[in-house]
């Protein structure tokens, strides 16, 4: 903690924690509270030397007398230093801390937001490369390591992921998102993240907050940017405030353990009950993650201040809100629009888990609801596309099935105000792995990922995807594996050819090429997207703008096709010939392309 406590004697006001453990001046929100806990802290008067453009405007005493918040205005004269509290006990008794404020800093590029000229990888941090084994156990944490566990730590950590930077970015990465990195000090289960007992502490199994400042600076000066997965919703079971809570309404209670209904769509739901509504919003996500409660204005204020603190702290560039419509609604529009005010350069995309476009963009910036929710949110993950592209190509194409299904979702953007802005995916980690839906056939994979990396949107790819890792999303721990070759000893190597597969290193270049030909493409970052009527197992559609275009062509017949593309002639109509991007063939007739059996064709137009 960034804070100094006096010698402490008998009788002594003490102080266990200060949150957040440090602040800025020349924020745009002036306001600041932080949250002192300590033995009766409440019970004591609270003093603060006087410092120019600081004022301690109220001190706020809860129910609990083990805590007092500390309202403050930093001016904007203000300068950085370091302001004093000193804490007296009804005996006379005192305690003074120091407080450091830290000058903002202004670099304009210092935090880049994401959007569609980037591809994203996800790790899961225990399961992809254990680059620190000393650090697997800690003294005094609860859960050890345990490889042989599907649902124990393994450990993985934060060295693992610097030691393969050259790795993820030769395959044309440019950001990461990991999973939830804070501290998980939780009896057992906890290698997933989800489950936080710090909002301040990255664990230390996996490096704690030194190590993820290196991650972030050294993905930096890669060029490379880092999406922190955050959760607002919901805390563990073990949270150091669970056994001494401020308010008795800090957390959602119930007579007894009351999960919720899990029913997104109550939300937006016209004719949904206020039972079923209310069961959504603070029913408990697992027995092992007390419910938020947002609607506290001390809890809402302390979590937007925590997500403030790590963007300036550590300069992540965007952020992957965990369960997005859980929380209270208007807290979440309250906590976005915190956000974007303070960084308007900033990014954060939403997990809303839903299966109608609809009720995806119900969510999302720029929808007109019906009901006047308005949210500031820039971007969500687009469940409806998942859904849709593995049955794409396990089916044959008709009215409303195979190569179809795409098109269809895809003509529903309109209800989006940006549908460019939308994270789309072949799979996560918490769902069936994209080699296992399609049946572990190389050509699907291929046929998925040129998808993936050409239609509208911001691509994210799950680790092991480029290896065709295979994984059951009915058994979480199944579609989560370690990494092959991430941990010492291990007998196969995948960060290297020589530990792939003829398979896999075929998928692998495939990913690779398309990857780092994409970094620079700037008419698939922003073009237009005009697609055609999917016919004859065949999905046409092109990229383009005013300089330049791409077409692909998604063929899922059995047989080797000749297409005829007259039907394609008002984009088509403007060029003379093209380059196959993968293999690099040059195609000096465009009205009929040669087409093998369940391929992608990606051509750019000149």
């Amino acid at each position: 903690m960034q804070f100094s406590l006096a010698s402490l004697i008998y009788g002594q006001p003490a102080i266990d924690r200060i949150e957040p453990p440090n602040w800025w001046v020349g924020m745009k929100n002036r306001s600041l509270e932080i949250l002192v806990h300590g033995k009766n802290i409440g019970e004591t008067q609270v003093a603060m030397k006087p410092y120019e453009g600081v004022h301690l405007i109220e001190t706020v005493r809860p129910q609990n007398s083990n805590y007092v918040f500390l309202q403050l205005d930093i001016q904007p004269n203000a300068r950085p230093g370091s302001i004093s509290f000193t804490f007296t006990s009804s005996t006379g008794a005192s305690t003074t801390v120091s407080y450091t404020l830290k000058a903002k800093q202004q670099a304009a590029n210092r935090i880049q937001g994401f959007g569609p000229q980037d591809l994203i990888y996800l790790i899961m941090p225990d399961r992809f490369a254990n680059g620190n084994p000393a650090i697997d156990n800690i003294e005094g944490m609860r859960e050890k390591a345990d490889r042989t566990a599907p649902f124990g730590r393994h450990g993985g950590d934060i060295d693992g992921i610097l030691q393969k930077l050259d790795y993820i970015q030769s395959l044309g990465i440019t950001a990461l998102w990991l999973n939830p990195v804070l501290e998980n000090d939780m009896p057992t289960s906890s290698y997933h993240g989800y489950a936080i007992t710090d909002f301040y502490r990255v664990d230390r199994r996996l490096g704690g907050n030194g190590k993820y400042r290196e991650l972030i600076e050294a993905s930096h000066k890669r060029g490379m940017k880092i999406i922190k997965d955050m959760v607002m919703n919901h805390c563990g079971l073990y949270h150091w405030w669970m056994d001494d809570l401020p308010y008795s309404d800090w957390i959602n209670q119930f007579g007894e353990f009351t999960h919720s209904n899990y029913r997104l769509a109550t939300i937006s739901d016209p004719h949904a009950s206020e039972h079923d509504r209310n069961l959504m919003n603070t029913g408990w996500f697992d027995t092992t993650m007390p419910d938020l409660n947002q609607r506290n204005p001390r809890l809402a204020k302390y979590l937007i201040q925590n997500t403030l603190w790590w963007i300036e702290e550590f300069g992540i560039d965007g952020i992957r809100m965990d369960t997005y419509p859980y929380p209270n609604p208007d807290f979440m529009a309250q906590w976005s629009a915190a956000v974007l005010a303070e960084y308007p350069q900033f990014n954060i995309v939403g997990e809303v888990w839903i299966h109608s476009a609809a009720m995806e963009a119900y969510w999302v910036k720029g929808t007109q609801n019906r009901d006047g929710y308005r949210s500031p949110l820039p971007s969500i993950t687009d469940f409806p596309l998942f859904e849709a592209i593995a049955p794409a190509l396990n089916e044959p194409t008709g009215w409303g099935s195979g190569l179809s299904r795409l098109y269809h979702v895809l003509a529903e953007d309109f209800l989006y105000e940006k549908p460019n802005e939308n994270v789309i995916f072949l799979d996560n980690h918490d769902v069936t792995r994209f080699a296992t839906a399609v049946g572990q056939d190389l050509n699907k994979m291929k046929m998925g990922l040129a998808f993936l990396l050409t239609t509208r949107g911001v691509p994210q790819i799950y680790y092991g995807t480029e290896l065709m890792m295979p994984g059951d999303g009915g058994f979480h721990p199944d579609v989560r594996k370690d990494f092959p070759g991430g941990w010492p000893g291990d007998t196969t190597n995948a960060f290297t050819p020589k530990g792939r597969t003829t398979a896999q290193n075929e998928l692998w270049n495939y990913l690779a090429a398309l990857g780092n030909w994409r970094k620079n493409k700037s008419v698939i970052h922003t073009g237009k997207l005009t697609h055609f009527i999917p016919y004859d197992n065949c999905y046409v559609y092109f990229r383009h703008n005013e300089k330049e275009a791409v077409m692909v062509v998604l063929h899922n017949g059995n047989e080797p096709k000749l297409l005829d593309t007259q039907p394609f002639t008002e984009i088509l109509g403007r060029f003379k010939q093209g380059k196959e991007v993968i293999g690099g063939k040059v195609v000096n007739d465009l009205s009929k392309l040669e087409l093998p059996a369940h391929s992608a064709v990606i051509i750019e137009l000149k």
